[in-house]
């Protein structure tokens, strides 16, 4: 079982500029198949935007998603884990914030994240949510789900 954030992580972070559409953002989600990226602008993290952000904060509420940057929607000023801290940390930040991923910060720099699915791998390796976490992506990328 893992001790600490480093362990579990997911090393490398992707990101967009603070004024990147939310269209850029979303092709690099599509692209790099996941569900969010860091907002970041002269190495500074500044906030982090997912999918569902882009769903609820700007789809939802009709407007064009080229024209809305990244910055304006994200959630601002995310909480963070550093890779030396705890995995109980980590899930206890998770757990009283209601995230379900955290950015990981050593020295003022994003250097991973660290999601829901990591934790139960490393937690539970038998669990749902970790056998789930560890599927491949779906194999009918593209087609919307009844």
């Amino acid at each position: 079982m893992a001790v600490f954030v480093r362990e579990v992580m997911t090393p490398g972070v992707v990101s967009v500029r603070p004024d990147a559409s939310l269209v850029e953002a979303a092709q690099l989600m599509r692209a790099q198949d996941i569900g969010d990226v860091l907002v970041a602008g002269d190495d500074a993290l500044l906030g982090v935007l997912t999918d569902r952000d882009i769903a609820l904060r700007a789809v939802a509420n009709g407007v064009d998603p080229l024209t809305v940057s990244a910055q304006s929607v994200c959630t601002p000023d995310p909480v963070v884990v550093g890779p030396d801290d705890g995995v109980a940390a980590a899930v206890a930040l998770m757990r009283d914030h209601a995230v379900r991923r955290l950015p990981v910060v050593e020295n003022g720099r994003a250097i991973g994240m660290v999601s829901l699915g990591d934790l139960a791998i490393s937690e539970n390796p038998e669990s749902a949510l970790a056998e789930i976490s560890r599927a491949a992506p779906d194999s009918h990328r593209g087609r919307a789900h009844a």
